[in-house]
């Protein structure tokens, strides 16, 4: 598909260019309404979209580049975008309302005819690389922001004023389906919700296999658009359901909210323990204490130290790990902290783990281009044959020897036979035990307790 045609319909008021009738159709089967809504989306009637009337990721990638004023190659001296701010609203107001529909997108990611991209894309076992799964999640949901945002002060061929960076990544669940690296995948997703400057976006992704859609996974991200310097907010289109099904996807959207601000509340750096938990600190007190002396530690059999349950990782960035902002891409972040995880529950289990899904992924700051990055990763809690391991990647400063922490990304993974029961010695580690248990029994459904739901 033509270029000006994408970036002519990215740019536009309207409904995505082709049919609305099917669009619609489609999209209304493709709303969720539950964080559990895991059910193939198509009907037979939605399988016939002719995919050579949808663009290719790459060729999204490529407008919104240019929309965006950074198509031009990489410059380490970022240019002042001060000029721009004048198009910028200064209230919600200013600008139209808009429905859930005109910010769906979809796109192709094209394995079938790019032989080069089924490199990138597969692993050493022959299956997709979900690293680079969540890279291309990452990107389309700031595609879908771009499309949401429609701002009348902006001159036709004016740069986009805006900042868009990705917040917050609530939860991305993956399906049994294992996609096949030589089929293209269906990318698709719509705003949710939407603040003053922040938007939830949906993202799904499917692969066709005999006549019938297959859920690959679906993400909950949370954006956030900032003015052009990205000093300030940037407001946003306010969001207005079209019909009945909208509404209940706004009202679940304003319920995940609220989920989000609890959850930072009962952080276990804020809340300490409850009885149930603490209970359980203690009884890994007595298992692990020798019945003979009270001052010497033993290891149950069958388990593990969490201190031994560990690995890390150096990453040197480069500009073309870099966003539309030279900043380093948050896609780029997922992708090496999913596959040092994957790493360290193969060399833990000793079965090659299955990822099942990835939760409460914060973005605490930017990482600048030429960063040293340190990931860490560790078995924070097991249960049966799943392991949760979560991973904080920090920033190096090789000058004042500081490290920083931008963000966390927790990872729950299976596999096929029972796991060594990982156990914490220290409080801190006790802590990251309670809280990977709090995130491990949140994504299985398994508590009732607020900071689980």
């Amino acid at each position: 598909m033509a270029i000006k045609t994408i970036l002519r319909t990215l740019r536009s008021g309207y409904q995505y260019q082709y049919p609305f009738k099917r669009a619609s159709s489609y999209l209304q089967q493709r709303m969720f309404s539950t964080e559990t809504d895991m059910v193939a989306p198509f009907t037979s009637s939605a399988t016939s979209d002719a995919q050579e009337n949808i663009p290719t990721v790459p060729e999204l990638k490529l407008a919104i580049s240019k929309d965006m004023g950074v198509d031009k190659g990489y410059d380490p001296f970022r240019k002042d975008r001060s000029h721009l701010l004048k198009y910028l609203p200064k209230t919600q107001a200013e600008l139209p309302k808009r429905a859930m529909r005109d910010s769906f997108l979809v796109g192709i990611i094209p394995l079938s005819k790019d032989k080069g991209l089924q490199d990138k894309y597969t692993t050493f076992l022959g299956q997709v690389r979900i690293g680079r799964l969540l890279e291309d999640m990452d990107i389309f949901a700031v595609m879908v922001v771009h499309k949401h945002i429609y701002n009348p002060n902006q001159p036709k061929n004016e740069t986009f004023p805006y900042t868009l960076v990705t917040a917050h990544v609530d939860k991305i669940d993956f399906t049994e389906f294992l996609p096949k690296t030589e089929q293209d995948i269906k990318i698709s997703g719509h705003v949710s919700w939407v603040g003053k400057s922040s938007l939830e976006v949906v993202v799904w992704l499917e692969q066709l296999m005999h006549g019938t859609w297959h859920r690959i996974t679906r993400a909950l991200f949370l954006m956030a658009a900032r003015d052009s310097n990205n000093k300030q907010a940037g407001i946003v289109n306010p969001l207005e359901p079209a019909d009945d099904r909208e509404r209940e996807i706004l009202s679940g959207g304003e319920t995940r909210k609220k989920r989000r601000m609890l959850l930072h509340q009962m952080h276990v750096s804020k809340l300490i323990p409850d009885a149930e938990e603490q209970q359980l600190i203690h009884n890994l007190y007595i298992r692990t204490t020798d019945k003979d002396s009270s001052l010497r530690k033993v290891l149950p059999t069958g388990c593990v130290w969490m201190t031994n349950a560990t690995m890390s990782n150096v990453v040197f960035s480069h500009p073309e790990e870099r966003n539309m902002h030279n900043a380093v891409f948050g896609g780029f972040i997922m992708r090496m902290a999913e596959e040092l995880a994957w790493v360290l529950g193969f060399t833990y289990s000793k079965y090659r783990p299955v990822l099942k899904s990835i939760s409460d992924i914060s973005f605490q700051k930017p990482i600048a281009v030429s960063s040293l990055i340190r990931m860490h990763a560790s078995v924070v809690y097991t249960q049966l044959n799943f392991m949760q391991i979560i991973v904080h990647v920090e920033v190096y400063n090789s000058i004042t020897g500081e490290n920083d922490t931008t963000n966390t990304l927790h990872f729950t993974f299976q596999v096929p036979e029972l796991v060594n029961e990982v156990i914490p010695q220290t409080y801190h580690e006790a802590m990251m035990y309670i809280d990977g248990r709090r995130h491990f029994e949140s994504v299985m459904g398994k508590s009732s307790f607020p900071h689980k739901l």
